[in-house]
């Protein structure tokens, strides 16, 4: 870029309009990731623990926890489609307008389920229009993340955009925590309370955050790097066809990228849950207990997040990535032999451990990796593509597919187990597929797997703070 239009999209954190969209934009991007995170980490502990009773109670209790976790599953279907929907608004359209739909959508979903009635008050209708809610959530976000992520990598200062990509992130763990709190605090209540009345509460109360996200959001502008499509005529007119040729190749290595985080975070927030609160051991741990792993293990996440996204901008995105898909490959083994003996505090340890340091320890440096890897006309249908359609291969398949390993080998630690460490291989192997991204120019319009690995990488990363390679 020239020095003319540099000058024109300041980046200095000392430049008073810069410094008040950067403090917008993480804010916008954080609240909604909050609420995302709320609503998804709600509805899992729900399915994992409570809806079986509710929604499927016609089934024998092994079974109806299939059913609840599949409804939880079902969402991730419509994910990769709303990601195709939205994204295409987003890269034809612009970031800003697409993320105010997405946030109702998805907020109005999780609403209405805590309206719902039961299998034992409307039969067969309850679990059908759980999953259209869930659907109807699970559309919405699928560009909601997606958002977020190309928002802030595209107002961030690109010497430390792995760190201030990451900021935002911490309100999925803030999400999480809250639901994680909310469901300990709800479950000391007496079970004809809590499966009479109180579980709909948490669902309800999540329009107060649908506000609070749609005023943030409405006051927000839009990112320099899209500004910038306009002002030369470069948006895409067709980002679908662009992302199915040009893009192929990002969303592919995107996918192998997300495996072992998306699949692993599901897996500890609502398998693990499943396997020692409900009837696979024969001293389950109290379901109040289990989820303080979660609890824990949004903490550290708080930490682990915003330290390896400085750590990817020190060293580089893939070695901080590599560690962690090593981590949980690792861990895999162990936790779920540790899981299996039904220890209480044990329990927690492993599923704090997991959530906090193997699956953030990916999620730091991919929050600026995954719109690094797209060019500039197809960024937001590349990332909502790569994080979606993971989201159907890892996470939406982890709880299901888990708990019907565990009900058919009568509880078998070592299956999931299996699971996820294969979710860690192909994680691992995809970092030595992708290119160093760190500090790349974000008005480029080509895919970083489409250039030589590493070419011109260094000559962005030399670029001031304050350039238009943000």
């Amino acid at each position: 870029m020239t020095e003319t239009t540099a000058q024109q999209h300041p980046a200095h954190s000392d430049d008073p309009e810069y410094a008040a969209n950067l403090r917008r934009a993480t804010l916008a991007s954080s609240v909604g990731s909050a609420l995302e995170y709320f609503d998804f980490a709600l509805y899992g502990l729900f399915s994992a623990l409570v809806f079986g009773q509710l929604f499927f109670s016609n089934l024998p209790a092994e079974f109806a926890v299939v059913a609840s976790l599949a409804s939880f599953g079902v969402g991730f279907l419509a994910r990769p489609l709303g990601g195709l929907f939205f994204g295409t608004l987003g890269d034809r359209l612009g970031r800003k307008w697409v993320l105010v739909v997405t946030i109702l959508l998805m907020g109005g979903a999780t609403t209405l389920i805590g309206a719902l009635p039961t299998f034992d008050q409307i039969g067969i209708w309850a679990p059908i229009l759980l999953t259209v809610l869930r659907l109807a959530q699970g559309f919405g976000a699928g560009a909601e993340q997606a958002g977020a992520t190309v928002l802030m990598a595209e107002y961030s200062p690109v010497r430390r955009r792995g760190f201030f990509s990451a900021l935002p992130f911490i309100g999925i763990q803030l999400g999480t925590l809250l639901a994680a709190l909310v469901f300990s605090l709800m479950s000391l209540l007496p079970d004809e309370v809590f499966f009479g009345w109180a579980w709909r509460i948490p669902f309800l109360a999540s329009f107060v955050l649908i506000l609070l996200a749609l005023f943030i959001r409405l006051r927000l502008k839009e990112t320099p790097t899209f500004v910038e499509l306009e002002k030369h005529e470069q948006v895409a007119n067709r980002p679908i066809r662009e992302i199915f040729t040009k893009g192929l190749a990002g969303v592919t290595v995107g996918v192998g990228l997300r495996m072992a985080e998306n699949g692993g975070s599901y897996m500890f927030q609502t398998l693990a849950l499943a396997f020692v609160a409900g009837n696979f051991l024969a001293n389950p741990v109290d379901r109040g207990v289990a989820t303080w792993g979660v609890t824990v293990g949004s903490l550290i996440a708080m930490l682990v997040l915003p330290l390896t996204g400085h750590l990817s901008d020190r060293f580089g995105r893939r070695v901080i990535y590599r560690a962690g898909a090593v981590f949980m490959l690792v861990y895999a083994f162990p936790a779920w032999w540790l899981l299996s003996q039904g220890d209480p505090l044990t329990v927690v340890i492993v599923i704090a451990l997991g959530i906090g340091i193997a699956v953030n320890t990916m999620l730091g440096p991919q929050c600026a990796m995954l719109p690094e890897l797209f060019g500039n006309r197809h960024r937001y249908l590349g990332v909502a593509m790569a994080r979606e359609i993971s989201a159907v291969l890892a996470g939406g398949l982890a709880g299901v597919l888990g708990a019907y390993l565990l009900a058919v080998s009568d509880g078998d630690w070592l299956l999931p187990a299996i699971y996820m460490a294969a979710l860690a291989l192909i994680t691992t192997a995809s970092t030595f597929l992708v290119p160093e991204t760190r500090g790349r120019d974000l008005l480029r319009l080509e895919d970083a797997v489409n250039v030589s690995t590493d070419e011109g990488h260094e000559r962005d990363a030399d670029l001031p703070v304050g350039s238009a390679a943000r």
